[in-house]
């Protein structure tokens, strides 16, 4: 288990201590940490959900970030490291936890904070916020906020006429890329219950292929069947379709989706869950309030 930033503040300062006044380099510090604590192959590659850092690096990343700022460390060039007297101070005592509750006995770690307006100043430390770094919290509050506008969207989208369920599809469909245009996905959604079929698009904007479509605006609870599967199944025989799409707002049975995986045809299915993940992402239904942007240093304008 990858320890939380925190965690890695004591072993952080041990490391560069080492090193007897040489300043050291901050990957050097990342594998001598991950070698202390243990960890695994797949633990040293986990990355956050953006996929462009690492866990390690960033909570090793935030640690450095706050000892420096507490006046333990001192960056000597682009990231590189030496202990300042600070620092060795706080190592002399075998007893002292470093974290950030230690950190707010210095002047300049509390200006920093205050700068940053990082509410963990006035938090208790034991709090389970305290263990995960900044990027992290504002990953995990992204995911909250997400997660109940995506409840919202689907508990909406279950209530919504069947016309409407069916704009709706073809408006996310053709932002998704399929159908060519708007109006060409309409014509192609437009019959429904067409032996078993509800509708078809084209894969392409010329239509050189085709994906035929089932769509269930279910309650909650009320899942697919297998059944369903295979009726769907047999439609696509009909048609000589090779690809088909099976929409629900509720959900699949296990037994329906181990039948859509034993087909010799493939069948996509999405449940309520992963429809609203998509008109999300592709905003049909919901539309962007505020973007952030998140900056970092450009180390190598400073260093040229």
């Amino acid at each position: 288990m990858i320890p939380n930033y925190q965690e890695f503040m004591r072993p952080f300062l041990e490391v560069v201590d080492s090193a007897s006044g040489q300043e050291v380099k901050l990957r050097d510090v990342i594998n001598k940490l991950a070698d202390r604590f243990d960890l695994t192959d797949g633990e040293r590659q986990q990355t956050l959900p953006s996929g462009k850092q690492s866990i390690l690096d960033n909570r090793v990343g935030w640690a450095r970030t706050y000892l420096t700022k507490a006046g333990l460390l001192e960056t000597t060039r682009r990231a590189h490291f030496v202990l300042t007297p600070r620092g060795k101070e706080a190592l002399s005592d075998p007893g002292a936890k470093i974290d950030n509750a230690y950190l707010k006995q210095f002047d300049e770690f509390i200006a920093f904070k205050t700068q940053s307006n990082d509410s963990d100043v006035t938090e208790d430390d034991n709090n389970n916020s305290q263990d995960i770094t900044p990027d992290e919290a504002l990953r995990v509050a992204y995911k909250k906020i997400n997660d109940a506008l995506a409840q919202d969207i689907l508990d909406r989208t279950r209530k919504v006429t069947p016309a409407f369920f069916e704009d709706l599809l073809i408006e996310l469909l053709v932002a998704m890329g399929y159908g060519g245009t708007g109006e060409g996905a309409a014509h192609a959604l437009g019959k429904t219950g067409d032996n078993g079929v509800d509708g078809v698009i084209d894969q392409d904007p010329l239509g050189v292929d085709q994906i035929y479509i089932q769509a269930k605006r279910y309650a909650e609870g009320n899942n697919v069947s297998a059944g369903d599967i295979r009726d769907f199944f047999g439609a696509l025989n009909l048609k000589k379709a090779q690809k088909g799409i099976f929409i629900t707002t509720s959900d699949f049975t296990s037994s329906a989706t181990d039948t859509a995986q034993s087909l010799g045809t493939r069948i996509v299915l999405i449940n309520g869950t992963e429809l609203a993940k998509l008109m999300l992402r592709y905003n049909i239904g919901s539309r962007d309030e505020q973007v952030l942007h998140l900056k970092k240093i450009d180390e190598e304008f400073f260093e040229n």
